[in-house]
């Protein structure tokens, strides 16, 4: 299954019972196959992917996330869960090879970030945008070119990195750590020069997260979120009424950028356009780097008005994900309707494309 799933180009593989198999391919589901799964086959299926610590995990609370590989090496991140009327699956497929900063589309500038001392890098957007390849590639990056000790922290580990320059140490939530908070308290205790957070899933991995990039650590990390404004917000709500003051001062004082994406449907992506083959989705990004005027607005509670610093700042390498959707479109890359429909500010970029 996992080799039809590759075959097909499919980036997930759905197995859920009283459906057939389908892949993803392209942002839209297809079916696999014409055979329709009943309750038992989805069930068999469903186990064999697991081990069995794995499948006590599935009984026991209903779900379990981990990692496996095809035998031609390829990875796959695994889903199993229960649900009405039976135990279905999720297996998606991990990118085998880093991109390069030009090929995601990032600026040069977020490679001086990496070789800060300190700080907290926030790589955002909606599930399935491409988040831990990106980070993948900011790891493989300083695994390449500076010697760090790199903790990653993952539920599950996806990209594997071997040692280069640097040394990676990666620790998977439930298998090597019980929590992503748990395993963050331990380590500071690792010495690390660099902690990649899979998740930012709740306040107590947050705060560890922001005191860790306070106290001389480059911290890397996700959140569900997209754009710069919204992301910041996120995490200042997360805390309790009069912590908040507090976490304003400790982000601006330790954020150094923020990065979300969105995966946008070309105009008739796979279409042969000039001598080059169109993908069939295109990353739009937004780069906010922070600056002393966006550190003033955190702390003064004026988070809104940070999108109007990163525009009148393109020199410094920063950009809003309205104006990366403009340009895409310019370059006659993705429709104007989807331009809209991923669009921050859907009636400020209308009348920018008019």
């Amino acid at each position: 299954m996992l080799e039809r799933c590759l075959t097909a180009g499919g980036s997930d593989l759905h197995i859920q019972p009283g459906g057939p198999p389908r892949v993803r391919v392209d942002g839209e589901l297809v079916d696999l196959t014409s055979e329709v799964w009943d309750a038992k086959a989805t069930y068999g299926f469903a186990k064999s992917l697991c081990s069995e610590s794995q499948w006590d995990e599935v009984q026991k609370v209903g779900t379990a996330d981990f990692g496996i590989a095809h035998t031609n090496g390829q990875r796959f991140r695994v889903s199993v869960l229960r649900q009405q009327g039976g135990v279905g699956a999720v297996l998606r497929s991990i990118p085998s090879e880093f991109l390069t900063f030009e090929e995601i589309g990032l600026p040069p500038e977020v490679i001086d970030l990496l070789q800060r001392p300190r700080g907290l890098v926030l790589v955002t957007g909606p599930t399935g945008s491409g988040k831990s390849t990106t980070l993948a590639t900011m790891v493989d990056w300083m695994n390449t070119n500076l010697s760090r000790h790199i903790i990653t922290i993952e539920d599950p580990v996806e990209f594997r990195h071997s040692h280069k320059r640097s040394f990676v140490t990666q620790r998977e939530v439930g298998t090597d750590t019980p929590t992503f908070a748990e395993a963050m308290r331990r380590a500071l205790r690792q010495d690390p020069d660099v902690l990649l957070v899979g998740e930012m899933r709740d306040l107590e991995t947050m705060s560890a997260a922001v005191t860790a990039a306070e106290t001389g650590h480059l911290v890397l990390a996700t959140l569900h979120t997209t754009g710069s404004a919204k992301t910041i917000n996120r995490i200042i709500d997360a805390f309790p009424s009069n912590q908040q003051a507090q976490i304003r001062v400790q982000l601006a004082l330790s954020l150094l950028s923020v990065i979300s994406q969105v995966l946008v449907p070309t105009s008739g992506g796979n279409a042969s356009k000039g001598s080059a083959s169109v993908p069939a989705r295109i990353s739009a990004l937004e780069v906010m780097i922070m600056t002393p005027a966006i550190a003033n607005m955190i702390r003064n509670s004026e988070v809104n008005k940070i999108p109007d610093v990163m525009q009148t700042n393109r020199q410094l390498g920063m950009f809003t994900l309205d104006s990366h959707l403009a340009m895409l479109y310019q370059q006659g890359l993705i429709g104007r309707g989807d331009a809209l429909a991923f669009a921050q500010d859907p009636g400020n970029l209308d009348r920018l494309l008019s």
